[in-house]
């Protein structure tokens, strides 16, 4: 039988369920309790039939909770569907006694959270992997003041890590001829630059220098899970105005191009938060243009560098005089005047900045470290883990009001270099070594000369 039937079949029975779901939502109030009945009677339960209806009754309840239910459900399950203490002790003096792989494999069984399973039995409705998605992205808003339920949150990641595993993505190119009902889904989930309208959208699937790729996973239908816009460029870009003005062309014949730009990545699931797909897509695409473009030569990003502003002022402004990261009193008024609207019409204090921040960007991205040892940066740690080389920063490569707000205008390209790739994912992850550029040492280099006194210009 045809594949794609069977998946265009599988696809209506998952909607027609989850229309009857959202249908049953709103018609009864339930309070946590009757959940955990629910979840109680499923985990009793024998039949795969008789299973697959308490499992789908369990999520119309889960439905019918208010948010201080759902949070009490959470706290009961990640309480009372926990290991048991004694028989964990049983099993490990078992083992420890026999050192007998059965007794090893009771161990494990013994040491699992029921609720694993409570969870495994809850996907086994056609729509359940969705319904977990999002019951999840409900447990990650509540992570933060209630840090008790983090073993909960451990459970869904491990088995969505198994459920969303490579083998099980799918890789389709967006285009216009793409169902308009995922093509609107890209306009709501664009994370980086945000798209306007179907006109903006339809310049970023043109076929002459755009591409578009999004991964998606059978369970969940139509829903992306991650997508990744393209430029087709000649020579690095560095600028990201040029790439979203939906009036510029670079390339009229793609086979033109010698560059492929990576500006946009944006998850789309909340609920899959910790869950990696960025680094199969980005290595996926670059064999899929480099089979339709075997000329292309470069694989590069254009990325933000979310939360440099802020780290530029927590370092170096709203400290007092003892811990401001020994900028001198000149290049701290410097830095005060990226306030002033005004100075991007200045070409001499452009310039200034310029020379003062490039540097700095450049400690910020090669020496900063959160509590883990890994970069500071969260994109930095996305194309660095992924093997991509630190190549250049671009000054004024985003002056959007988010871009300046978030980066002092500043975009970063992260170089690909296929032969390269997993020599420098290798070394980051043993040693935290970070690949970069002899431009990029450099500045960084001058960072330490700033640091020391030296005027920044």
């Amino acid at each position: 039988m045809n594949i794609s039937f069977l998946q265009e079949l599988f696809s209506s029975i998952t909607r027609r369920e989850a229309l009857l779901r959202h249908r049953r939502k709103g018609r009864h109030h339930f309070v946590h309790t009757d959940l955990l009945k629910a979840c109680r009677t499923l985990l009793n339960s024998d039949g795969e039939a008789s299973s697959i209806a308490l499992a789908s009754r369990a999520l119309d309840i889960y439905a019918g909770l208010d948010p201080t239910e759902k949070q009490r459900f959470f706290e009961c399950l990640t309480a009372e569907f926990s290991a048991d203490p004694a028989a964990v002790d049983e099993a490990y003096a078992a083992y420890r006694e026999s050192r007998d792989n059965r007794d090893l494999q009771v161990l494990f069984d013994t040491c699992e959270p029921s609720r694993q399973e409570l969870l495994r039995r809850l996907n086994l409705t056609s729509d359940g992997t969705h319904e977990l998605v999002h019951m999840r992205e409900d447990l990650l808003g509540l992570l933060r003041e209630t840090p008790e339920l983090r073993a909960l949150d451990a459970d869904f990641a491990h088995l969505f890590g198994s459920w969303f595993n490579r083998g099980f993505l799918v890789l389709k190119r967006m285009d216009w001829n793409t169902p308009a009902a995922i093509l609107e889904k890209l306009i709501r989930y664009e994370a980086v630059h945000e798209i306007h309208d179907w006109k903006d959208l339809r310049r970023r699937l043109d076929d002459r220098d755009r591409r578009c790729f999004a991964f998606f996973h059978p369970a969940l239908g139509d829903e992306p899970l991650i997508f990744v816009e393209v430029a087709l460029h000649k020579g690095l870009p560095d600028q990201i105005q040029a790439i979203l003005d939906p009036e510029t062309y670079d390339i009229e014949d793609p086979e033109a191009a010698d560059t492929a730009a990576f500006f946009g990545i944006s998850n789309c699931q909340t609920g899959l938060r910790g869950i990696s797909f960025g680094n199969f897509l980005i290595k996926q695409v670059v064999q899929e243009l480099k089979q339709e473009l075997p000329d292309l030569k470069h694989f590069v990003t254009l990325s933000p560098v979310p939360g440099f502003r802020a780290w530029l002022e927590a370092t170096y402004l709203t400290a007092d005089d003892d811990n401001a990261g020994s900028l001198d009193a000149e290049s701290r008024t410097l830095l005060e005047s990226l306030d002033d609207p005004e100075w991007l019409q200045d070409q001499a204090r452009s310039e200034q900045l310029r020379d003062l921040i490039r540097p700095l960007a450049a400690r910020y991205l090669l020496e900063e470290k959160n509590a883990k040892g890994l970069p500071l940066n969260p994109v930095a740690r996305f194309h660095l883990g992924n093997g991509a080389e630190l190549h250049r920063l671009n000054w004024l490569g985003d002056i959007s009001q988010k871009g300046m707000q978030q980066s002092a205008g500043l975009m970063v390209n992260y170089l690909y270099v296929l032969d390269d790739i997993e020599r420098n994912h290798e070394q980051y992850i043993t040693s935290g070594k970070i690949a970069h550029s002899s431009a990029v040492r450099d500045l960084n280099r001058r960072a330490r000369k700033l640091l020391k006194g030296e005027p920044a210009r």
